[in-house]
């Protein structure tokens, strides 16, 4: 009797590694269809190289701002392209108060990153000139001069008045009423000052009348 419990209990024992040999396989082969694709995932993710700084305060959100307000003018949606090119008229003045700040750090200390970030301050105010004229334009398709002209002084105020955007703002201010003296061309400017204007002349020091005679000092308006 004592035999056949050690032979039976050996007999469950085998049947127990038996079963226990089965269900092992499924085991790892689902641990090594999970894994391989984890260490793929991670190689691939920390093989690539980091992304592009992408968000909508940058010189491309901006941009992307300008053509969505471009869409919106071909369709008439006035509303919405003010909007749009409000946001990317402060989008690009932001970029270039940062960047000129960056240019003021590094002046003296590292050219080529000073000179990198002044380039970049006068991109982005260019673009911010374009984008405020834009606006003013857009602000004049409905019918809200008094919109358009704060936007049309500050280019003219950025830009040169008499040459490129500005010379065009400035026009644009000349069309709506608020300025009356239309820009004449340096090579049809009288530069000669008014006879009020021009400097005495003063008499030879040898003469008997050579004291100047005094004038009444002319108050500022």
């Amino acid at each position: 009797m004592p035999k056949l419990n050690i032979i039976d209990y050996s007999a469950r024992y085998l049947l127990f590694l038996s079963l226990l040999s089965i269900g092992l396989p499924a085991k790892l082969q689902a641990q090594e269809t999970v894994n391989p694709a984890d260490t793929t995932t991670t190689e691939s993710e920390s093989s690539n190289p980091p992304s592009k700084f992408d968000s909508i305060f940058s010189i491309e959100g901006g941009k992307k701002l300008m053509l969505e307000a471009d869409q919106a003018i071909d369709t008439q949606q006035y509303d919405l392209a003010a909007k749009k090119l409000q946001s990317a008229r402060q989008v690009y003045n932001q970029l270039s108060n940062f960047y000129l700040q960056l240019f003021n750090s590094f002046s003296g200390l590292d050219n080529a990153a000073a000179e990198s970030h002044r380039k970049k301050a006068l991109d982005t105010s260019i673009e911010r000139d374009k984008a405020t004229y834009q606006l003013a334009l857009v602000h004049r398709s409905q019918n809200k001069p008094e919109l358009s002209i704060p936007l049309l002084v500050q280019i003219v105020t950025s830009q040169s008045p008499i040459s490129g955007l500005g010379k065009k703002a400035y026009e644009q201010l000349l069309e709506i009423g608020f300025v009356d003296a239309p820009i004449t061309p340096p090579a049809q400017r009288d530069t000669t000052p008014p006879e009020s204007q021009q400097p005495p002349t003063t008499p030879p020091v040898d003469s008997p009348s050579a004291t100047p005679e005094i004038q009444p000092a002319i108050p500022n308006p």
